[in-house]
C-alpha cells in the first residue's frame, strides 16, 4: 500500500545492503511516472572494485561522496543512463542502482534493466544530484510492502562478481 510519505534522509543514511533490500517494494516517482522498485544492486565504497568510486573522487563520482538520499545518474556505453541513490554517510561513496521497476502509472509496464528504466522515464544526467527526500516530482514513496527477494551476483561487471549484492523481488 502506497503512503504519502517520501523516504527520509535517515532511510538512506544506513548500511547500503540494508537500504538496497528495503527499497524493494517502494514506489519510485519521476514526473508523471510511478513504479514499484523490483530490482536493485549495491555498490559500496572504495574497497568495492565494481563501485565507480573505487579509484577515488572524480567529477563523475562526486554525487556518491555527497549526502544520502541524492540521485547519482551517469551514462554507460555512451548511450544508457543509470539511476542510483546515494547511501550511508557523507564522504563515504556508496549507492544503490535501481535496476528495475514495475511501472503502473500512467501505463502498466515492467522495466527490467537500468537503461530501459531511465530511457522510458527520461531520466538523464540532468537529474544527477537531485535530493530525493524532498517533494518535487522525483522521489521514492514508502509502502508497507516487504517482498521476498533473491540475492545474486551483480550484472554487467567484471570485478566484484563474488558479492551477492543484486536483490530482486520474487
Amino acid at each position: 500500500m502506497l503512503s504519502n510519505t517520501i523516504l527520509s534522509r535517515s532511510f538512506y543514511k544506513r548500511d547500503t545492503l540494508c537500504v538496497a533490500k528495503d527499497l524493494l517494494g517502494k514506489v519510485l516517482k519521476f514526473a508523471d511516472y510511478y513504479g514499484v522498485i523490483n530490482e536493485v544492486e549495491a555498490y559500496i565504497g572504495q574497497d568495492d572494485p565494481a563501485c565507480h568510486a573505487a579509484r577515488g573522487y572524480t567529477p563523475r563520482t562526486a554525487a556518491m561522496f555527497g549526502a544520502a538520499g541524492f540521485s547519482y545518474v551517469y551514462l554507460i556505453y555512451g548511450m544508457y543512463h543509470c539511476l542510483n541513490i546515494v547511501t550511508e554517510r557523507e564522504g563515504f561513496p556508496a549507492a544503490v542502482l535501481i535496476r528495475g521497476i514495475d511501472l503502473y502509472k500512467p501505463t502498466v509496464l515492467s522495466l527490467n534493466g537500468p537503461g530501459k528504466l531511465c530511457k522510458k522515464l527520461n531520466i538523464t544526467k540532468n537529474n544527477n544530484k537531485i535530493d530525493l527526500t524532498q517533494s518535487h516530482g522525483f522521489c521514492v514513496y514508502n509502502t508497507t510492502a516487504r517482498p521476498e527477494y533473491m540475492a545474486t551476483p551483480r550484472i554487467g561487471i567484471k570485478v566484484g562478481t563474488d558479492k551477492l549484492w543484486r536483490f530482486k523481488s520474487m
